[in-house]
């Protein structure tokens, strides 16, 4: 017989990850704080300044300092770090977590099959207004569609195939059992891809990928955010998503769709 797991919010440690001075930072704080079960709050950031350290002081938030150089691998492997629980979520500094997203985020964990990680469906933030259907939320919740059932979550061979045509789980919705990962979860070097190449290493452990079908935290778009930046960078195309396809599938299916995935990032754009 299993075991039954029992995780509680004492378990669980959201770690923000603040960069440079986001206007956003003291919405994500705030969101956090609001949570209907209370667990840790710290931030990490490798921009240290008086912006993030007077917000640290003024909500009591533990502030930890990065000194090496900056990077996205870098700053999230950081972060994931600092907490000392069972259980962490990388918080963006953008982004809002909903009242119920670490409730949520326990009962899933604690219904599931040996849990490697939980993570949600998501809406889009724009101009400040919560935006729930646009083509790039269709794709993504299409992808995720086998897994609005506990049945399929331990099913290695479905997310593999969901993997196989894009990333569908959202970085920021996910929530990490440490004890079934590496002390650093992300590879250093990728950029556009780091979260969706993590997934893919993950994918083949056995283990539970539990999925909340319900949108319970906010993913701002916006020209400052770090997605919008890299696809502008590579003109919505980036040689990392040829090089994920290409872990799944044979040349010719890669460049296939590669043009389709495009079509979907284009969402990402202001």
């Amino acid at each position: 017989m299993k075991q039954k797991n029992n995780f509680t919010a004492k378990d669980h440690t959201f770690v923000i990850c603040a960069y440079k001075e986001s206007k956003y930072l003291k919405n994500c704080i705030r969101s956090l704080e609001n949570q209907t079960v209370k667990s840790h709050i710290l931030i990490a950031t490798s921009t240290g300044n008086a912006y993030i350290r007077g917000l640290a002081e003024q909500y009591h938030i533990s502030l930890y300092e990065n000194d090496a150089p900056s990077g996205i691998a870098t700053d999230w492997n950081f972060a994931y770090r600092q907490a000392h629980t069972k259980l962490v979520t990388i918080a963006h500094q953008d982004d809002i977590y909903n009242p119920n997203y670490l409730e949520e985020m326990l009962d899933a964990l604690n219904r599931a099959n040996d849990p490697i990680l939980a993570h949600s469906a998501y809406y889009e933030i724009r101009d400040g207004k919560p935006v729930y259907k646009n083509r790039l939320l269709t794709i993504k919740k299409l992808l995720l569609l086998p897994f609005t059932t506990r049945k399929t979550w331990n099913s290695i061979f479905l997310r593999r195939r969901s993997l196989s045509f894009g990333c569908g789980i959202c970085c920021p919705s996910v929530t990490y059992v440490k004890a079934r990962l590496p002390e650093e979860p992300f590879t250093v070097g990728c950029k556009a891809d780091l979260d969706w190449e993590a997934w893919e290493r993950y994918s083949k452990l056995p283990g539970a990928f539990c999925y909340v079908k319900k949108p319970i935290m906010g993913h701002r778009v916006h020209e400052e955010s770090e997605t919008s930046h890299v696809i502008g960078e590579n003109n919505g195309r980036s040689p990392e998503d040829y090089a994920m396809y290409r872990k799944f599938w044979p040349e010719w299916m890669a460049k296939l769709l590669m043009h389709f995935y495009q079509k979907g990032q284009d969402s990402n754009q202001l």
